[in-house]
């Protein structure tokens, strides 16, 4: 296996839920692929430094946040290194790791840095000890480690913490449920596997707005005529909202307010279309009061925006390969959406050949994209080096760049221009 540089530091991502499973937040892991003797720890913990300030200074993941708050790992040596004091405090949640010795100076700075804005929060807690009390007083997230925990001892640590007035945050949730029994303890927030990862849910069927939508998707790349997408459009008025609803957003960069499906095909023109098509099928395509911004449409939309704007650095101006990118990486959640295998969804839609090969096997250059837009979200940081080693003119830097941008896309999805 290929050898990591201490400067080469990727940005991971995992989401982290409310009680309705809604987003909350982004933890944003910055780490190198290896870290193994003591001062390689110390090497990677100032190049972790520089990239947090970097991406942050430079890449924009500030704007990448949108509206949710960013939890970054802290060791003691970066918890008391003054670049933290250059970042938005009011956008970051600082986990202090179970690691970190609690010290008197620890307790202070905490209390320093909690005065100065920032959300502080105590990471991989399991069992309660009184060493831990000086940042309970203090804190105002911990996040539970409930891997090594049965019901007992899960039921024992929540007790403990409740005695402080704390959001409490269950993480590696790993199945429906973990996730269940947590909810019921009282627990706020959610992270792990059974959210990043979203499994199928056995025996779901599309209801006919969706099957309307795949009906429209077809006749865009089949570049079908405008009347017949007018057709089918209005069967489903809902739908017909939903969709101005989306091209009105911000993330279109469309000034002139969209008012029909016609003027919608004017303005955007079918590869705009293509991808709002795609987009709604994570939302309720029906209308109503849905959310838009969904964990499972923000993790779709970003998904298929990073790849994107990697395949706009890999072939410059080659706009149909970065069209194919951004269909593979939205179109790769559809099993999870829709309950089906994806040899099946293949079978309904008419991909072209470099598109079926990556969602089926993940072969050809836009598998091996779509491997690592899956690894950066599970935070699998040495196969996000390995699989970039694969893609010529592509490097951690590059990589970190794209999912800001794509992140500050997503999060615009939905949100009307004034």
């Amino acid at each position: 296996m290929a050898e990591v540089t201490s400067e080469e530091i990727f940005i991971g991502r995992q989401p982290i839920m409310d009680r309705h499973q809604q987003l909350y937040a982004y933890e944003l892991l910055f780490r190198s692929s290896q870290q193994k003797n003591s001062a390689e720890v110390l090497d990677n913990l100032a190049a972790t430094a520089n990239v947090i300030m970097h991406a942050f200074a430079d890449l924009g993941i500030e704007d990448g946040l949108g509206s949710y708050k960013g939890f970054i790992n802290c060791d003691e040596s970066l918890l008391v290194s003054d670049m933290l004091e250059a970042l938005p405090s009011e956008k970051i949640v600082l986990e202090v790791l179970e690691t970190v010795e609690v010290t008197p100076a620890i307790v202070e700075r905490c209390t320093e840095l909690k005065a100065r804005g920032f959300t502080i929060a105590l990471d991989d807690f399991i069992k309660y000890e009184d060493k831990y009390k000086p940042l309970l007083d203090i804190v105002e997230i911990v996040k539970v480690d409930i891997l090594p925990l049965d019901q007992a001892a899960l039921n024992e640590a929540t007790r403990a913490l409740k005695q402080w007035p704390l959001m409490l945050l269950a993480e590696k949730v790993d199945s429906q449920e973990q996730a269940a029994y947590c909810h019921k303890l009282g627990y706020d927030l959610f992270q792990g596997y059974y959210f990043a990862k979203p499994t199928i849910i056995a025996g779901k069927k599309l209801n006919l707005s969706q099957m309307a939508l795949l009906q429209l998707l077809g006749l865009v790349l089949a570049d079908g005529e405008v009347p017949e997408m007018e057709k089918v459009l209005k069967r489903e008025p809902g739908l017909t909202m939903n969709l101005l609803r989306l091209t009105n957003s911000v993330a279109t960069g469309v000034r002139t307010k969209v008012t029909s499906m016609r003027h919608a095909i004017q303005v955007l023109g079918m590869r705009q279309l293509q991808r709002w098509l795609q987009l709604l099928l994570y939302t309720n395509p029906a209308g109503g009061n849905n959310n838009v911004a969904s964990p499972l449409l923000q993790l779709a939309a970003t998904r298929g925006r990073l790849m994107e704007l990697m395949a706009g650095k890999l072939r410059h101006g080659d706009r149909g390969f970065e069209d194919h990118a951004f269909m593979t990486g939205i179109m790769s959640l559809m099993p999870t959406l829709m309950g089906i295998p994806m040899e099946k969804i293949l079978t309904t839609v008419n991909f072209g050949n470099d598109v079926r090969e990556a969602l089926e096997s993940y072969s050809g250059t836009l598998g091996t994209m779509l491997s690592l837009t899956e690894a950066l979200e599970g935070s699998d940081i040495q196969l996000c080096h390995d699989l970039t080693e694969k893609l010529s003119g592509i490097d951690a830097g590059v990589v970190n760049a794209c999912l800001t941008q794509a992140l500050a896309w997503a999060n615009n999805i939905g949100k009307e221009n004034a």
